[in-house]
């Protein structure tokens, strides 16, 4: 027989501050009454529901602000990612995962969860590419991330002396 309860605070999968759910006694009696995180449905504690919906009403309004700012700021904001390759070949070794594109975030300033990051496949291929970040309930942002093989290392001892087989005369350095 469910008992009802009234929530103080959100609960993934549950719901939210000041939903009346139903839920099993001992849910109820052993985890979220005693961490405080619900209240018994009585009528002295219906009446407490309006003080919880306004501060519900508040927090959502504030984190809708900071989200929607914060999917500006990573609309602007480009990513370049730098995958090895072998020589002559367009194949990478490796790839960019939501992992690497969080851990990119936190370094420029913005820490978000890796599991907001929106990712079918990790990105193997070069060139830009766009990945959706979820921040809120109704607020996404793109993000342009671009993918590239290092520059290749030049000796410029190696330069020269190919440039010397090609037949090519040597750059001299201008004064």
């Amino acid at each position: 027989m469910p008992v009802e309860v009234i929530l103080k605070t959100k609960i993934e999968g549950l719901g939210s501050e000041a939903d009346v759910v139903s839920v099993k006694p001992g849910y109820a009696r052993n985890f979220l009454i005693p961490k405080d995180y619900a209240a018994p449905a009585t009528q002295a504690t219906k009446r407490q529901i309006e003080e919880l919906r306004r501060k519900r009403a508040e927090r959502e309004a504030t984190e809708l602000n900071q989200a929607q700012e914060l999917a500006g700021k990573l609309g602007k904001l480009k990513l370049v990612f730098i995958l090895e390759s072998g020589e002559g070949q367009e194949k990478s070794f490796g790839a960019v995962t939501n992992q690497d594109i969080a851990l990119k975030l936190k370094d420029a300033g913005h820490d978000i969860d890796r599991k907001k990051i929106d990712l079918a496949r990790p990105i193997k291929d070069l060139g830009e590419h766009e990945v959706t970040v979820k921040l809120g309930a109704d607020v996404q942002a793109t993000l342009t991330i671009t993918v590239n093989h290092p520059a290749p290392k030049v000796d410029p001892a190696a330069a020269e002396a190919a440039d010397a087989k090609a037949g090519k005369k040597p750059k001299s350095k201008k004064a």
